[in-house]
């Protein structure tokens, strides 16, 4: 596909100069097309689509989002959310030896919250030393006997700085530790081979660099952790012969299957489908390719017009998450959507997060728009 014909895949971006990925991937023709043929199902065959088509597209969207991260067949659930992500491997861990939790001040506040309020956890947040990073070596250094995982983020909504996700999981291992890693903010735009990592658990969804929309998440278990793992959250959709309807014999599920919460959102099953067939048919490499290009447009852009940003200073470590410092964050989006271009707001930051089907004149354009917002303010 030729970054034309890539393009033409997304309406959005013939109508707006559309630079907010991080918030929500856009809609393409081809997701638009999985949800229609879903609409027209469920017209012609009720509830029998389940068994000649739906179940089907479920086991398929599994496959993708395992090939996806280099994963076993078996090792990724279909989830409502992050959130329930969390809960659900929350609730398989033995917390009776171990209840430290070490995350960070940099993490997206689900995956605090999480921890927050249960009163058996303790919680260990590192504090950033330059606003941007975590040290690994802070990670080391906060763990020891009493710690049950390390749960942190793959990139950083904060900043968009990229973490070394194989160093985390070997500091978790060597302690005796779980890592539990929200990858929500990298998996679409920066390439991930979660069994090369050595992770435990990962948390993802089509939501944003996916371009599959609201209302799924999938859920990553390292294929020797799963036997051994029990949640006590639990549904019809993770036992074993779901369709017999035995209430007197809940049996887990064999494979990662055993975490999921009950029927999954079928519509964003579909729109993530035809998000993920994209990513899939573009590959990985590609798309990172061009993420990186454009990431270094916009900060190479940015710097030259005076602006200040928060991103990583090391540019291997970048994503396509760029955060503008702004003492009006919120006034010059609103300025920008005015004009067509549609980016995001953070406190003290305009986010622009570009992604592989943007152009570096979509970059430009956005930079001297909110250069001249800025004089103008």
């Amino acid at each position: 596909m030729t970054l034309d014909h890539i393009r033409d895949e997304f309406p959005i971006l013939g109508r707006r100069n559309y630079l907010n990925s991080c918030s929500l991937g856009a809609l393409s023709h081809r997701a638009e097309g999985r949800l229609a043929d879903f609409v027209a199902k469920w017209h012609d065959l009720g509830a029998s689509a389940w068994y000649e088509h739906w179940w089907g597209a479920l086991g398929e969207l599994r496959g993708r989002v395992e090939a996806l991260f280099g994963a076993p067949s078996g090792t990724v659930a279909l989830m409502p959310s992050t959130s329930a992500c969390l809960a659900a491997v929350s609730s398989s861990l033995d917390w009776s030896k171990r209840n430290r939790i070490v995350t960070t001040e940099l993490d997206f506040p689900t995956l605090l919250y999480q921890w927050k309020v249960r009163p058996d956890a303790e919680m260990v947040v590192l504090e950033s030393h330059d606003g941007v990073h975590i040290d690994p070596q802070q990670y080391a250094d906060a763990v020891d006997e009493r710690t049950l995982a390390i749960a942190t983020s793959h990139v950083f909504f904060t900043t968009g700085a990229v973490q070394d996700l194989a160093a985390i999981a070997e500091i978790a291992r060597r302690a005796g530790a779980y890592s539990l890693i929200d990858g929500y903010q990298g998996a679409g735009q920066v390439p991930i081979d979660l069994p090369a990592t050595g992770v435990d658990f990962h948390t993802s969804g089509p939501l944003k660099w996916l371009c599959g929309g609201p209302g799924l998440a999938y859920l990553y278990v390292r294929d020797a952790l799963i036997p051994n793992l029990k949640p006590t959250i639990t549904s019809w959709f993770a036992t074993e012969d779901q369709f017999l309807f035995n209430p007197g014999d809940f049996r887990y599920h064999g494979d990662a299957r055993r975490f999921e919460l009950g029927t999954p959102a079928l519509a964003t099953v579909h729109t993530a489908l035809g998000g993920q067939e994209i990513v899939d048919e573009v590959g990985m490499a590609r798309i990172h390719a061009q993420n990186v290009a454009l990431t270094e447009r916009l900060v190479e852009r940015c710097t030259a017009a005076g602006f200040s940003l928060r991103v990583s200073d090391r540019p291997e470590l970048r994503s396509a998450i760029v955060l503008v410092r702004h003492e009006e964050p919120a006034a010059a989006v609103a300025h920008l959507a005015g004009r067509g271009i549609i980016v995001d707001n953070r406190p003290g930051v305009v986010r622009a997060s570009p992604h592989f089907y943007n152009t570096l004149d979509e970059v430009d354009e956005f930079v001297e728009a909110l250069s001249r917002a800025s004089c103008e303010h």
